[in-house]
């Protein structure tokens, strides 16, 4: 798997070079940190602990809150340390780690985001049959199968990264390790590496991105078509376009930087497109899903009452 290369470690160039607002945002991306770990980790416990909310709506949504916790502890921890570093290195295999649990959790992130919209068109569309459709059985069975998917395709763009001779400059621009970054050092030629990161990833977002519109697609024609209460349809319509938003969030970055042509590009451009899907969006989730839901916010008022 390792490469025959000179290079031994790798120097993150960060966010900003402005030296001036390194401690600021330090304070700043810490307190995100915090906050994803708090809201995200309130959810898990919340899902895990109340039977009351041990359905396949909260099973997903507690899939969707562990990975937003280890998505982000992929890279703000070491974006935190570089902000009151002056050596701000890393290792050629903390590298590759870094890439690959990078790319496993985000593309399972990719995946999951569909399959929750499946299980609200299913209970929306297919009240009587939900609970056959959407089985214990067959929500972990589809948990399992996107997990591992993700796993395999992060190990894909490792190893082929991981292959690549790195013989000149050691610099960079990025405040994580990431394929289009290190394409850009690689000595020879890096057209395979290219190729499969743009057809691999384009495949998995883009199929992803479809199914989700065409499950809340399916949604809202049924709802304006059966529903013929006007409460039920607003309530039905403001859960799929906050699910919508989470989708813009994730997606938008996803096809600017890795589906887009990569001619006229803007390092400097990807990596604040890229603080939105690493740091911002795993913040949003919790409140995004939760804000108008009474019944993760009732459980956590239970929660509270009996620790108190």
């Amino acid at each position: 798997m390792l490469n025959q290369t000179s290079v031994t470690e790798f120097f993150l160039l960060g966010v900003t070079d402005i030296q001036v607002l390194q401690p600021v945002l330090f304070v700043v991306f810490l307190t995100i940190y915090f906050l994803n770990l708090a809201g995200n980790g309130a959810i898990l416990m919340v899902v895990i602990s109340d039977p009351r909310l041990h359905s396949p709506m909260y099973f997903f949504l507690g899939n969707l809150s562990c990975l937003d916790i280890c998505y982000s502890t992929v890279t703000l921890p070491k974006m935190l340390e570089n902000f009151l570093s002056t050596h701000k290195t890393i290792s050629f295999s903390e590298c590759i780690s870094q890439l690959h649990f990078f790319h496993f959790l985000g593309s399972t992130e990719a995946m999951l985001v569909p399959v929750m919209a499946f299980d609200r068109f299913v209970a929306i569309c297919k009240p009587l049959h939900y609970t056959l459709i959407m089985s214990h059985q067959v929500c972990t069975q589809m948990a399992v199968t996107i997990w591992i998917i993700g796993f395999f395709h992060a190990l894909l763009h490792s190893v082929m990264t991981s292959r690549l001779n790195f013989c000149g400059s050691n610099h960079i621009h990025h405040f994580f390790c990431d394929v289009k970054p290190l394409l850009e050092l690689a000595c020879g030629n890096t057209e395979l590496n290219e190729w499969l990161l743009h057809t691999v990833t384009e495949t998995i977002a883009m199929g992803s991105f479809f199914l989700t519109l065409l499950s809340y697609f399916y949604i809202i024609i049924y709802l304006f078509f059966k529903t013929h209460s006007c409460s039920m349809l607003h309530k039905a319509l403001s859960t799929c376009a906050s699910h919508f938003m989470v989708v813009v969030l994730l997606f938008g970055p996803v096809f600017f930087i890795y589906i887009r042509p990569a001619s006229g590009s803007s390092m400097d451009r990807e990596r604040y497109i890229a603080i939105m899907y690493s740091v911002v969006t795993p913040v949003l989730n919790p409140l995004i899903y939760t804000l108008r839901n009474k019944e993760v916010k009732e459980a956590l008022r239970r929660v509270i009452r009996r620790n108190l």
